[in-house]
């Protein structure tokens, strides 16, 4: 079954990345069917098997591609040959370990949507009560995400590992790798702990924007891509100098929508980190400039349990009247700024540094 992957309108593309990303990705689902149809016993089996594959599929439309193309750039900026189908493998890869972060992510945070669709979890769940399964629905349905989720995270590695790039680029990056994934981990679990405190610090939840989203998201990549194309340490240093605060921005960018944005866009719901006390810059600097009425308010609307909408507006109009919108905002002009710089600073060819540019934008100037 193969899938075609719609590119939203506010994909960057040039090169075709997206197009060939996605390509490569569903060429690589239609082996793993292949493949694995016959550890089934029977029809029932298979169908359940493809059925597996099919919810990765949709799973995987509608994504930024983001990391991809910051690992497709990393690699032009270090010389590497843009019609090498090689490193679209591996970019492709990357959606595969963000899909595994992604559906861990809702199980974690209780999340039922996810791109303006039923999360993997609620979808088992659901399917396990529809179909009057035995057990509780609610373990089924977390523990076939989970499942799913830790394939997406072996097929990562396998599709990196097939890429066809030299094996010993692909032995270079092994260590990178690794320490990516950790840094991914330690970021989540900074996250699940600072939630679970009743007070947010501001200087925490920068913390976990450093590990989570910088480096995950945007420095990552980038040395992926520089790395297997042979990229120098001084050309690795220069991606961590843009990385970096634009990857803060970027999640700053996400904070401001997880309280603001459209749920038509962002395909969550409106308020959706205010309903799940996410530990954002946003609300720790909202908690810091609010006064005692603003912050008594919010304290006893997050302990009343669920937030109905009239909390939400509530909870914005605090967010606004106490300056943290303004100030988040500022700081992500301060932090796109830096990037800017470093980009100005950084020796790519200029086609690179043009679609750097316009990637800084994309992933700071957006209302998705």
């Amino acid at each position: 079954m193969t899938t075609t992957f719609p590119a939203p309108t506010h994909a960057v593309d040039v090169d075709g990345v997206r197009e060939r990303v996605d390509a490569a990705l569903s060429r690589f689902l239609d082996m793993q069917e292949d493949r694995y149809r016959a550890m089934a016993a029977d029809d029932t089996g298979r169908a359940q098997w493809a059925a597996a594959i099919d919810t990765l599929r949709t799973f995987l439309i509608g994504g930024k591609r983001l990391r991809p193309a910051f690992c497709y750039w990393g690699w032009r900026g270090a010389g590497g040959d843009g019609d090498d189908e090689g490193i679209i493998a591996a970019a492709a890869a990357l959606e595969l370990l963000h899909a595994f972060a992604l559906i861990h992510d809702d199980i974690i945070d209780e999340s039922d949507t996810r791109r303006g669709a039923p999360s993997l979890h609620r979808q088992h769940a659901d399917l396990h009560h529809t179909e009057r399964m035995r057990g509780s629905s609610e373990l089924f349905g977390t523990s076939v995400a989970l499942l799913l989720g830790d394939l997406c995270l072996a097929w990562f590695h396998e599709l990196l590992g097939s890429s066809g790039l030299p094996q010993h680029r692909l032995a270079a990056v092994q260590p990178m790798v690794a320490q990516s994934f950790a840094e991914l981990v330690l970021g989540q679990y900074l996250d699940v702990a600072e939630q679970a405190r009743s007070t947010h610090s501001v200087e925490r939840a920068c913390t976990i924007i450093h590990y989570k989203t910088a480096k995950y998201t945007i420095e990552r990549p980038l040395h992926l891509g520089g790395l297997l194309a042979g990229a120098d340490a001084a050309l690795l240093d220069s991606y961590t100098a843009y990385a970096l605060p634009l990857g803060e921005a970027f999640q700053l960018r996400d904070d401001v929508l997880g309280v603001f944005g459209d749920a038509a866009i962002t395909g969550k719901p409106v308020g959706d980190d205010l309903r799940t006390r996410k530990p954002t810059v946003l609300l720790a600097t909202t908690r810091r400039r609010a006064d005692a009425a603003q912050l008594d308010e919010i304290d006893r609307a997050f302990a009343a349990g669920d937030l109905d909408d009239e909390q939400v507006r509530r909870i914005q109009s605090i967010v606004v009247d106490s300056g943290a919108l303004a100030e988040c905002e500022r700081l992500i002009t301060r932090r796109a700024e830096d990037a800017r710089d470093a980009l100005a600073a950084m020796h790519v060819p200029d086609h690179v540094h043009g679609m750097l540019t316009e990637l800084l934008t994309a992933a700071t100037d957006r209302a998705w």
